[in-house]
């Protein structure tokens, strides 16, 4: 085979692997709209043995199952005689048991765990008083899981969000629970039948457990000789310029330059920006995204990007750095990849990068002179609580650096806070998902919308960060929780910790999912709200105790496990500095008498915004992702994936694991998108201690929410949620007059959202 030949197939393969991947989205569609189905079959042949009349034979007949299929969802439509069902039962029974052995002290069942109610009343429907269970004798049995059916009991101790109080409009008389039974909230109405529960099986996906004996010890652990110190020195500022692609025009300092771009090729950028501004370090791309140049001959655009970036050049070259492979400096994104580049003729001096603005804000039409003012605005308002902040290449690494200069200098984290263990921090960000994206899908909401509005949290995780974990975590079995009091289990569920569980769907249940449940395909997380829907997951403590307390209905909850940390304030001076600029740049946009100041001090106070969000996300520090170049013909390090080719190199990418990064805290990010999660669903608006008023989905009309997006939601109506432009606070951001038909991906949400903007900002309404 020739070089010819293996390119050629090279690129056969990439538009095969785009085949499969549609494929496979098929497939997972399908699979789910299966699921989908049959849950509604089963649900329909358990609610037929409702009727006295009913027959299981004509049931099998016209729902495509057995008799006995139908037998196992409707018990009670057994056609056996129930002199002959005793009898047979009797019969197994006598031909199972074993024969008498030595009676041995019996091991004692962990006592199960009931809560009180932490729920606003809803109306209770009068229903039979269900028959006592029989009592069950003393065995020999597995640990089971703690289980908290109603809502949990306001804590009298424990730390509370400052101007917090807790509802003691929420406790009602415990519900007793037992395993033998499935247990129906008081609200909640069924019949008998119905209570059969379909587990969410087809698609799910496997999460990590904690497990037994010496293994599981390294997940309450940190890793030795690593934790995140405050930083003895001052990071140096890079001289950084602003270019206009598409128009050719550069900022840099207080002058504006016309530039000849060539081809836009990186080697023609540096060329004409380097001649102008001799020393830059940095580029940022305001418009104009060059690395899409002839996106149309490539079967990706990640494909055409990586091309883009490794476009040949006479005097300039990759940036690599030191290492067994040769790493690039090249970060491949589809809309904001980071090109970094050194002179051919010597290649071990100072790079100079070329990035995307797109990084730190979305320009929106501003000129390349604007972005450079909230540049300055930007770095302006962080001196004002930072003496040493400088603005690094992207708000990620720029929010991990701003936050190490907050690390206390006394007090018992002034040593530096401890980085988990390997194995905590790999189960952290196997189990630990972020935001929320769900678009829900008719019959759970109108085929014809009469609108769809759009609400997004203003800064919504600034409002998250005054607690967060701190220190290695304690363990907590199942047993362990069961022998808890109530108000330890309230407390423990307060307190910042994250929990192994096991959910079901109360049956009655006609709202959104308050949980999220693993599957396997691109989604990674769905949200479960067929009653009687039962799944295994895990979640932080904030979802926990809502699916327990929220005043629709108690949820279900056995607790497998969990991690319990000391409660702590990591990120709080942190996120107070971030929001006091925040608050700075936003006034500043209103009340300036320049419309350009005011343009660009709106665009600073959004990099503000992606600071907090990025350097949050920062310390989840995923595992790494490697780029990497090696010359054509030259082995290929193991384990790669091929981005591109040309005649010299093949570009690849591969993942490299967790790095011994001193900043590396998950459970921190895990904790404040858990919170997040929660308050997409209720969230509480506060006059000092008094609750004056609540917000989320949950306060919205049953059947009325289309769509969550991480910080924001969208309705079929507008909701009486007050505006005070304070983070966390439900913004109106989009109207779009109905009847709209119902979007049927996300791609046609976005349109959608797009649309109903534009309506809201041409009609001048005021935002709340």
């Amino acid at each position: 085979m020739d070089r010819k030949t293996y390119t050629a197939e090279l690129a056969g393969l990439r538009e095969l692997r785009a085949e499969i991947t549609a494929a496979e989205k098929q497939v997972a569609a399908a699979q789910k709209e299966l699921d989908k189905l049959t849950a509604q079959r089963s649900r329909r042949v358990a609610g037929l043995a409702g009727y006295e009349g009913a027959q299981a034979a004509p049931i099998a007949k016209a729902s495509g199952l057995s008799v006995g299929d139908v037998v196992r969802l409707a018990p009670l439509l057994d056609p056996t005689p129930a002199a002959v069902r005793v009898a047979k039962t009797d019969d197994q029974a006598a031909a199972a048991a074993p024969a008498p052995e030595p009676v041995a002290e019996p091991v004692a069942e962990p006592v199960v765990a009931v809560a009180p109610a932490l729920t606003r009343p809803a109306a209770v429907v009068e229903q039979p008083a269900p028959e006592a269970p029989a009592p069950v004798e003393d065995q020999v049995v597995a640990e089971q899981p703690a289980v908290l059916q109603a809502g949990l009991a306001t804590p009298t101790t424990g730390e509370t969000e400052p101007g917090v109080q807790a509802a003691s409009d929420r406790t009602t008389a415990p519900v007793q629970v037992s395993d033998d039974v499935p247990v129906v909230p008081a609200a909640s109405v069924a019949p008998v039948a119905a209570l059969v529960r379909p587990v969410l099986e087809a698609g799910s996906r496997e999460l990590p457990t904690l497990p037994e004996g010496p293994a599981g010890t390294r997940f309450e652990a940190a890793t030795s000789d690593l934790v995140s110190k405050r930083p003895n020195f001052v990071q140096q500022a890079r001289s950084t310029v602003f270019l206009d692609a598409a128009a050719g025009v550069l900022a840099v300092r207080d002058q504006s330059v016309r530039l000849d771009l060539g081809a836009r090729t990186p080697g023609e950028i540096l060329d004409a920006v380097l001649a102008t501004a001799p020393g830059t370090e940095r580029i940022y791309i305001t418009a104009g995204a060059p690395w899409h140049d002839g996106a149309e001959r490539y079967s990706t655009l990640k494909d055409a990007v990586a091309a883009w970036l490794n476009t040949p050049s006479e005097r300039w070259t990759t940036a690599v750095g030191q290492g067994r492979d040769k790493l690039a400096g090249h970060f491949v994104h589809q809309r904001q990849p980071v090109g970094r580049y050194a002179p051919a003729a010597a290649p071990d001096t100072d790079m100079v990068e070329i990035r995307s603005m797109g990084e730190w804000f979305d320009p929106d039409g501003a000129d390349v002179v604007t972005c450079r003012q909230a540049f300055t605005l930007l770095w302006q308002a962080l001196r004002r609580h930072w003496d040493d902040a400088v603005l690094m290449g992207s708000p990620s690494q720029t929010g991990r650096d701003l936050w190490s200069r907050t690390i206390p200098t006394t007090g018992k984290w002034a040593g530096g806070y401890p980085v988990l263990s390997e194995e905590l921090r790999g189960l952290l960000h196997a189990t630990g998902g972020q935001g929320r994206t769900e678009l829900i899908l008719p019959p759970r909401v109108p085929e014809q919308l009469p609108a769809l509005v759009e609400y997004d949290r203003t800064f919504a995780y600034a409002k998250h960060l005054w607690k967060s974990p701190v220190g290695t975590p304690t363990r907590i079995t199942a047993a362990a929780f069961a022998e808890m009091t109530e108000q330890e289990q309230v407390k423990a569920l307060m307190s910042c910790s994250h929990w192994n569980v096991r959910v079901t769907v109360p049956a009655g249940w006609n709202h959104v999912g308050l949980l999220p449940a693993p599957v396997t395909g691109d989604r990674a997380w769905v949200y479960p709200s067929e009653p009687g829907s039962t799944f295994t997951t895990w979640a932080g403590g904030a979802e926990v105790h809502l699916a327990l307390a929220n005043h629709l209905g108690p949820w279900r909850i056995e607790v497998l496990g969990g991690l319990l940390f000391e409660d702590g304030k990591p990120l709080d001076e942190w996120g107070k500095r971030l929001k006091a600029a925040w608050a700075d740049l936003t006034n500043l946009s209103r009340i300036h008498g320049d419309e350009r100041q005011r343009q660009a001090a709106y665009l600073a106070s959004r990099a503000v915004r992606s600071v907090l969000l990025f350097g949050l996300g920062g310390f989840a520090q995923r595992p790494r992702l490697v780029s990497g170049t090696t010359p054509v013909g030259e082995t290929l390090p193991a384990g790669v994936e091929i981005l591109g080719q040309d005649d010299q190199v093949v570009t690849w990418q591969r993942q490299a694991g967790f790095s011994r990064d001193p900043y590396a805290h998950p459970e921190w990010a895990a904790y404040v998108w858990s919170g997040a999660r929660a308050a997409l669903l209720d969230m509480k608006y506060r006059q000092g201690k008094e609750v004056i008023g609540y917000a989320g989905a949950l306060h919205a009309k049953p059947g009325s929410v289309v769509y969550f997006g991480t910080d924001g939601i969208a309705l079929t109506e507008r909701q009486p949620w007050p505006y005070r432009g304070e983070p966390g606070d439900y913004l109106l951001k989009g109207h779009l007059t109905g009847p709209v038909e119902h979007p049927t991906s996300q791609e046609q949400y976005l349109q959608l959202r797009g649309l109903g903007r534009a309506e809201l900002a041409a009609k001048g309404t005021e935002p709340q």
